[in-house]
C-alpha cells in the first residue's frame, strides 16, 4: 500500500496546483496598455533568466540523488575528489552572465518605464488629478472642469497624465491592466503616465493598506473612443452636484464602499489646494511648485539682464 501512495499523490499535484492558483488574478499577464505590456515582458524576461539557474539545479538534485543512490553499484566512488575546472567555470560563469544580462535589462527598462516620464504620442494627453481619501478615490479633470468619485473614463490610444496626492494616510494608486503603481502621499504630488491600447473596462485598486475600508477602496477605469469620452463628459456636466468647498469637506470624511459620484463642476485649483494644506506640516524648506519655479526663473532672468545693462553703462 505504501508503494502506491506516492504515485497517487504525484497524480494529484496538478489538481492541487490548479486549486492554489484559482484565486489568482492574471491581469498583469494580460495587459490592456503599452506600459503594462512592457512591464509584463520585463517580468517574463527576468523570470526566464533566473530559471536558467533554478531549473538545472532542481534537475541535477534529483539526477544526482538517483545516480549516486546506495543501490547503484556502478556509480564511481571518489571520496577524495575536491576540484574540477570545468565545474568551477560553469558555477561562476553562468551566474555572472545572467547577472550581467539582468542588470542590463533592469537598467534599460527602469529608465524606459519611469512613471514620471511622459509617453511619446501625437495625440494630446488627458490630465486627471487623483486624490486618495478614506476610503475612496476622487478624480478631477481640470481641463474639462468635472470631477468623479470611484470612476474614471478616458479615450483609448491617448496618453493619460495622472497627478496624484492624498488627503488622508499614504496610499497607492494602481490600475493593474494598464501597469504602473505609485504612492499617494499627503502634501506631495506624484505622477504616473499610462495609455490604453484598446477599449476596455478595468479595475483600479488601492495597493497599500490604509485602514478599515481598504478592501472597498476600488474604482472603475474605462477606456473608450474619443466620441464616447466627449459624450460622457457632456453627461457629467449635466449632473446635479457641484464639488464646492463644502461638498468636498463632506466628501473627505471617512466612508466605506462609496458609490460612484459625478460632479458637474469643481472648485478651481482644488487639487493644488489639497496639496498645499499640508505644506506647513512638513520639515525642511518650503517646496516650490511649478508655477513658483517659473516665476523665480523669470525674476532671476530679469535681475541678470539688469546687471548686464548696468555693467555695459559703466
Amino acid at each position: 500500500m505504501s508503494k502506491n501512495r506516492y504515485p497517487r499523490l504525484l497524480g494529484l499535484l496538478p489538481l492541487i496546483g490548479t486549486l492554489l492558483l484559482s484565486g489568482c488574478n492574471m491581469t498583469l499577464l494580460n495587459p490592456k496598455g503599452q506600459v503594462g505590456l512592457d512591464e509584463r515582458n520585463l517580468i517574463i524576461t527576468a523570470t526566464l533568466l533566473m530559471l536558467l539557474v533554478v531549473v538545472p539545479v532542481i534537475v541535477m538534485t534529483f539526477l544526482f540523488a538517483w545516480k549516486y543512490r546506495a543501490s547503484n553499484a556502478n556509480a564511481t566512488y571518489t571520496p577524495k575528489w575536491n576540484h574540477s575546472t570545468k565545474i568551477e567555470i560553469a558555477v561562476w560563469a553562468v551566474p555572472i552572465l545572467i547577472i550581467i544580462a539582468l542588470g542590463y535589462v533592469t537598467y534599460k527598462s527602469t529608465h524606459a518605464l519611469d512613471p514620471y516620464k511622459p509617453l511619446e504620442s501625437d495625440v494630446k494627453p488627458v490630465t486627471i488629478e487623483v486624490v486618495a481619501l478614506d476610503w475612496k478615490w476622487l478624480f478631477i479633470y481640470p481641463e474639462q472642469g468635472i470631477a468623479t468619485v470611484n470612476k474614471i473614463v478616458f479615450p483609448a490610444h491617448t496618453p493619460i497624465n495622472f497627478k496624484i496626492t492624498s488627503d488622508a494616510v499614504m496610499n497607492s494608486f494602481f490600475i493593474p491592466a494598464l501597469g504602473g503603481q505609485i504612492y499617494a502621499m499627503a502634501g506631495m504630488q506624484t505622477k504616473l503616465h499610462l495609455i490604453a491600447n484598446q477599449n476596455a473596462e478595468m479595475d483600479g485598486i488601492s495597493a497599500n493598506y490604509s485602514g478599515a475600508g481598504f478592501t472597498g477602496m476600488k474604482f472603475k477605469a474605462i477606456a473608450t473612443s474619443q466620441e464616447d469620452f466627449d459624450a460622457w463628459v457632456s453627461e457629467v456636466k449635466k449632473a446635479p452636484k457641484q464639488l464646492e468647498q463644502a461638498e468636498y469637506a463632506a466628501l473627505s470624511k471617512p466612508s466605506q464602499n462609496n458609490p460612484v459620484e459625478l460632479y458637474a463642476s469643481v472648485t478651481p485649483n482644488l487639487f493644488q489646494t489639497i496639496v498645499d494644506k499640508y505644506e506647513g506640516m512638513k520639515p525642511g524648506p518650503k517646496v516650490k511648485h511649478e508655477k513658483e519655479e517659473k516665476e523665480v526663473a523669470q525674476m532671476e532672468g530679469m535681475d541678470s539682464s539688469s546687471h548686464s545693462a548696468a555693467g555695459a553703462e559703466e
